[in-house]
């Protein structure tokens, strides 16, 4: 009897119609609260800015990339359950056997992710996350991937995303190897081997980058029917590239892959930033961390434009040492210059993180806050994460997904997890949409003169955003993408009030 009492009540609350209904999207918020399937309804409407933390192999779920897999006629070994291309001999099977076999597609998919993972001793999420970046490499190319992730990303109303790759990685590390033969590296003179490394042909390698992006980009507009009567709204959406540098290779091929980096940004503007990949805690990765910024130092000297988004500070006590929580963030910011951060969970261990903040709020560098990551990766959650701290100090933050295949997310479930665990309100949840725009490394100047009151430039100040822009307005807008992608959210954000009101049950 009391079970039915609380269900009826709950309806009552919020799923009612008439006057008593909610009538605002804050509305339906709060009368949602009680019940998660309500909440991930609402959320998943809601229309959102961006993904900015998101790894493009991480991202995609296992089930697609089993059927990429498939009709590439790859092979996994069931033993290992790792991916190789074809022929297929024993024990490795085909990937088409995983679509009809039951047993072997759960067996990939709990291999190559979070689902249904239960540490036991020796092995712990972090474990289990790490690995699976071997099995699957491979399985599936690029821009199957990218098409997997992009529909995603449209579905839930976004309409811009950055992807991390890695573009011609292979021929970097072979250039890279060429040029530590001519004039082997030497940290204190970078210059030097900056020349040895454009004299190999690094940057030769931009245009056959480019070509990358070029056919990935021909398969989204050809999967998405992009320009036809049947387009899909991942035509909707603005993709934009991190290269990734592998922070556990010798530092010759990591300062390499950061010159790279920096001259893919400046001769193709569909590349908008870099950022350091894999395990912080490496041995390696620990060793070389300070060698690693004044890499990035270098880079912000002799290329001041590149756009650096770093992951630091991903993470705890217990997993290092007590004193490599302490300095991670602050070179970042301070020696690589970077723009954004990528988790920052050990903030509150660096040495003055008080001070720390009130610098990232004086900069505006945001937080790239990985709610499902953090947890399952470094056991950080709840009143634990710092995301909580980062706001009251003023650092700007955006809710990103980092790898939402291998953890079994979207971005509907982060904000969910940021109502529900830290208990943001509409407006809350509208600025950290906002952020993922205004911190977003696209091109153009931003349609806020001020980030943190949401006042818009001049040039817009007054204009309904229900209604076409015009003059001065308009033509703001058409000199910034940025700008039009941040009008097309508000605009979408204020039509969503009216929506909200007929998204009830009765």
């Amino acid at each position: 009897m009391r079970l039915l009492n609380l269900t009826a009540a709950l309806l009552a609350l919020c799923c009612a119609g008439g006057p008593s209904s909610a009538q605002t999207a804050a509305d339906r918020l709060n009368a949602y609260l009680g019940s998660p399937p309500l909440l991930r309804a609402l959320l998943y409407r809601m229309p959102k800015g961006g993904d900015l933390h998101n790894h493009l192999s991480g991202a995609a779920y296992a089930e697609a990339t089993i059927r990429a897999a498939a009709a590439a006629g790859n092979c996994i070994d069931p033993t290992t359950m790792k991916a190789h291309r074809p022929p297929c001999e024993p024990p490795a099977r085909p990937f088409a056997d995983a679509l009809k076999d039951t047993q072997l597609n759960n067996h990939i998919v709990d291999a190559w992710s979070m689902r249904d993972f239960v540490p036991t001793p020796g092995v712990s999420g972090h474990d289990q996350f790490f690995a699976a970046f071997a099995k699957f490499g491979g399985a599936a190319s690029q821009a199957d991937m990218a098409t997997e992730v992009v529909a995603r990303a449209a579905r839930q109303r976004m309409r811009y995303i950055e992807l991390m790759v890695t573009f011609e990685g292979s021929a970097i590390g072979a250039v890279a190897d060429k040029a530590q033969a001519a004039s082997p590296w030497n940290p204190a003179d970078p210059a030097a081997f900056d020349r040895a490394l454009r004299d190999a042909g690094l940057p030769d390698l931009v245009a056959k980058a480019s070509k990358d992006i070029d056919a990935i980009e021909a398969h989204l507009a050809h999967a998405f029917r992009c320009g036809t009567p049947e387009a899909q709204p991942g035509c909707g959406m603005t993709v934009r590239w991190l290269q990734q540098v592998t922070r556990t290779m010798p530092q010759p091929r990591v300062f390499a892959q950061t010159l790279f980096a920096g001259l893919l940004q400046a001769g193709d503007k569909r590349v908008v930033g870099l950022d350091y990949v894999a395990p912080e805690d490496a041995p390696s990765a620990l060793a070389d961390y300070t060698a690693h910024m004044r890499i990035l130092g270098y880079l912000h000297q002799v290329m001041p434009g590149s756009n650096v988004s770093l992951h630091a500070g991903e993470l705890t006590l217990g997993l290092v040492a007590p004193e490599d929580l302490t300095f991670h963030i602050r070179q970042a910011v301070e020696i690589a210059h970077a723009k954004r951060i990528g988790h920052g969970v050990d903030v509150m261990y660096e040495d003055d993180p008080f001070g720390l903040l009130q610098q990232m709020a004086k900069k505006r560098i945001a937080v790239e806050i990985n709610l499902t990551s953090n947890e399952q990766i470094l056991g950080i959650a709840g009143k634990a994460h710092p995301f909580p701290i980062y706001r009251a100090a003023g650092v700007p933050t955006v809710l990103s997904t980092d790898d939402e295949g291998i953890e079994r997310t979207d971005r509907t479930n982060e904000l969910q997890l940021a109502v529900t665990r830290y208990g943001l309100n509409w407006t809350a949840l509208a600025g950290l949409e906002r952020n993922t725009l205004e911190y977003a490394f696209v091109e153009g100047a931003s349609l806020w003169a001020d980030a943190r009151t949401w006042r818009m430039v001049p040039a817009c100040a007054g204009a309904p955003v229900t209604r076409e822009p015009a003059g001065t307005c308009a033509a703001f807008l058409q000199a910034s993408l940025k700008a039009r992608l941040q009008w097309s959210l508000e605009r979408d954000l204020a039509a969503f009030e009216t929506e909200a009101r007929t998204l009830r049950i009765r």
